[in-house]
């Protein structure tokens, strides 16, 4: 079992910096109206961020094994939070949209069920309390791509 460890400091009001091991510095802040100055990111918009970034990572890894050649990758993401304190996240909706030519939907469904299932550690975190639902969508490339390097992506993955 790894041990993980993160630092956080006051800045100043409800303004924070943090850091985990990879040592990067995150800024969080709340709003003026609880003594922040919105310098920063909220704590729970950290939640959806991590969340994104887990099963973006794993969903374009896993594409990128399979040969699925994206030309561009976004995510949106929305929390339903409840109304009540503590003000937790009832639902998340993950949508992932991915572009490019050629992308079939049973490997963009493959890899979104094995990030959900088995590789994205805050997934299976907040499943057991949360409802996360996925959907997606497969879009025309926004630029078209020289054929040139479409086949220099090509040899690049083999």
């Amino acid at each position: 079992m790894a041990t993980k460890r993160a630092f956080l400091k006051q800045v100043q009001g409800v303004t924070f910096a943090a850091k985990g091991e990879s040592n990067h510095w995150v800024m969080m802040d709340g709003p003026e109206s609880v003594g922040g100055t919105n310098a920063g990111s909220r704590p729970k918009e950290l939640l959806l961020l991590a969340l994104a970034g887990c099963t973006a990572s794993d969903v374009t890894s896993i594409l990128r094994k399979k040969r699925v050649l994206l030309q561009e990758f976004e995510m949106n993401i929305t929390g339903q939070e409840v109304d009540e304190h503590p003000k937790v996240f009832s639902s998340i909706h993950l949508e992932y949209v991915f572009f490019g030519k050629c992308i079939q939907a049973a490997d963009v469904e493959r890899a979104m069920e094995l990030s959900s299932s088995k590789y994205c550690s805050v997934s299976a975190m907040l499943r057991a309390t949360v409802k996360i639902t996925h959907s997606y969508r497969i879009e025309k490339p926004r630029v078209s791509v020289p054929q040139r390097e479409l086949s220099a992506q090509n040899q690049e993955t083999r």
